[in-house]
């Protein structure tokens, strides 16, 4: 295994998941077969690696109890995007792949543009552009 990122969550309804996930442009990683229910999906230009497992099978791994995200935010991870137009397109596959917009497109310090986003399973996202052109310098 390259030393790449791979980011691991658990799903209450893995199927559910692998339709959300692929609706939002996520890629299956065909590289990849189980035989637990698990499957991983490759993110972004620099094939960061999502691995989404059972419940069951996540808490075998960590050995610890599963946060409950509908009641508070353990991580939040951060999606590039290329321009504001990416961002708000972005929003609405979420939204109709059955996610949650908890924070709608919005500009922020001048030069930033985004919006946080909920899986179904409550981990959350944010997707943002940054012009660079403005912003501040120090």
């Amino acid at each position: 295994m390259s030393r790449g990122l791979w980011l691991n969550l658990p799903v209450r309804e893995p199927e559910r998941a692998k339709a959300f996930y692929t609706q939002l442009g996520f890629r299956l990683n065909e590289q990849y077969a189980s035989q637990d229910g698990s499957f991983s999906l490759i993110v972004g230009d620099n094939q960061v690696v999502l691995m989404l497992f059972p419940e069951s099978v996540f808490r075998g791994f960590v050995r610890n109890e599963i946060a409950d995200s509908s009641q508070g935010t353990e991580v939040l991870f951060s999606l590039g995007a290329n321009s504001r137009d990416e961002v708000d397109e972005f929003a609405l596959k979420v939204e109709i792949a059955g996610g949650t917009v908890f924070s709608k497109p919005a500009e922020k310090d001048g030069w930033m543009y985004g919006c946080g986003f909920a899986d179904p399973d409550g981990h959350r996202w944010n997707i943002l552009y940054m012009d660079m052109s403005k912003m501040p310098q120090g």
